[in-house]
């Protein structure tokens, strides 16, 4: 290292220089922290783009098993979804059977009999990754063995189990955001030290505003709301009162389509898991007032989640998914649009009289314009693109119909009660 700034210095007619040792050693430690910083800057990102999956959560709640979970990756395999990019399998809770004698922490033996080393094995070897669960607290939601002070111990014991993803959450702690932000950190960093790339997934509700401090936590995506339920809307004003009377699509739609600045590469905002295909199934997703939704409005799920660059965990039966939910999960058009490399959310750039318009950059110069008609009734919107700062005109591409439109200065479209129509749009240059 002294050499080079030796010949540095002569390149540069720095030769009164060289006696200086003050100077020399300042030198050489700002050359080698600059060496560290491009080190670090070529790390690996995790979750480049959303993470996609399923989640045991809404329909299997705590009665999991690893033969149910197999079950699942198979039915991913044979029905393409993991040639989609759904490749994580994530236990959510329930799969704890306590600590063994050393404090370790273990499967559930009756649930899990073979372990979860040999489940994320039958994972691997299906190109999926295998997700789990725990909390910032001594238990679980559910009540289960959590990890609040064996953080380092569990992160070894996940890792050494080949566990790809954890999700974390906040149950039975504290309700103060630095609490949050240094609990997190702390896993975040044992997750860190094991040398294996675990995704980290911050859930704690949105209620201590975690996209402005998970990711410095560590977190590679975070909650934006209470938990997500099979309905379209409560209509409830605050966060608070989506965890008394239940969230349903449009109403974290509406939470977290202001948070779009908080969104990049390896940092999602995430606004819970697709209830597509659900009906109304008992169980978390059931309670609430979660009852089921319409196709049309499953689908404005989809598309929603896709322009909001959301993480896309299936939560249905996919062993046994009807038609319409296998077209709104398997659509090639609107996943390309979630995990665009850019990595950009879109913004909403029209909130007016029941219309909510999304327009989102892509990697390629084309745009993805998403409208929403919120109102219970089918209502006619014409967007005229300059008023989006869209100038010129354009080719339209419709991702659910396939239809095609060209040379563009506005798009007019029937859109039918709760259905979010989604385009991508290129410019005639």
């Amino acid at each position: 290292m002294f050499k080079i700034v030796k010949e540095i210095l002569q390149l540069s007619n720095g030769i009164k220089l060289l006696n200086n040792k003050t100077i020399m050693k300042k030198i050489t430690i700002f050359l080698m922290v600059v060496m560290m910083l491009s080190v670090k800057a070529q790390e690996k990102t995790l979750a480049p783009t959303p993470p996609m999956g399923f989640m045991t959560w809404n329909y299997f709640g705590v009665d999991i098993t690893e033969n149910n979970l197999k079950e699942m990756a198979d039915a991913m395999v044979k029905n393409g979804l993991v040639d989609l990019g759904y490749n994580y399998m994530c236990i959510d809770d329930g799969w704890q059977g306590g600590r063994d004698n050393k404090n370790n922490i273990i499967a559930d033996p009756k649930k899990f009999p073979s372990g979860i080393k040999e489940l994320a094995d039958y994972m691997h070897k299906r190109g999926i990754k295998l997700g789990i669960y725990s909390d910032a607290a001594p238990l679980t939601c559910a009540g289960y063995t959590a990890s609040l002070g064996f953080e380092e111990q569990d992160a070894k014991i996940f890792a050494s189990w080949g566990v790809d993803y954890l999700k974390y959450d906040y149950c039975g702690a504290p309700s103060d955001a630095e609490t949050a932000k240094n609990r997190y950190k702390k896993m975040a960093n044992a997750l860190r030290s094991t040398g294996r790339d675990i995704v980290f997934a911050v859930c704690e509700w949105g209620d201590r505003y975690p996209w402005e401090w998970a990711s410095r936590s560590g977190g590679q995506l975070w909650r934006t709301t209470a938990d997500v339920r099979d309905k379209w809307a409560s209509y409830a004003p605050t966060n608070q009162d989506l965890h008394r009377e239940g969230a349903g699509i449009f109403d974290i739609m509406n939470a977290n389509a202001s948070l779009s600045g908080y969104a990049h590469k390896g940092a999602w905002n995430d606004p819970d898991m697709l209830v597509v295909g659900l009906y109304g199934k008992k169980g978390p997703s059931g309670d609430l007032g979660g009852k089921g939704c319409t196709d049309i409005e499953y689908q404005s799920q989809m598309s929603l989640w896709c322009l909001m660059s959301a993480p896309l965990m299936i939560t249905c039966d996919i062993r046994t998914m009807n038609e319409p939910t296998r077209k709104i999960l398997t659509n090639k058009d609107i996943i390309a649009i979630d995990q665009d490399k850019l990595g950009k959310q879109a913004k909403r750039v029209v909130h007016k009289n029941g219309w909510h318009v999304f327009l989102k950059p892509l990697a390629n110069g084309d745009y993805a314009i998403g409208i929403l008609n919120a109102k219970n009734k089918e209502r006619t919107y014409k967007l005229k693109l300059k008023k989006i700062g869209l100038k010129g005109k354009y080719n339209t591409y419709d991702v659910w119909t396939k239809e095609r439109e060209s040379n563009l200065l506005s798009i007019n479209k029937f859109v039918k009660s709760h259905e979010t129509l989604v385009f991508r749009i290129s410019k005639i240059k």
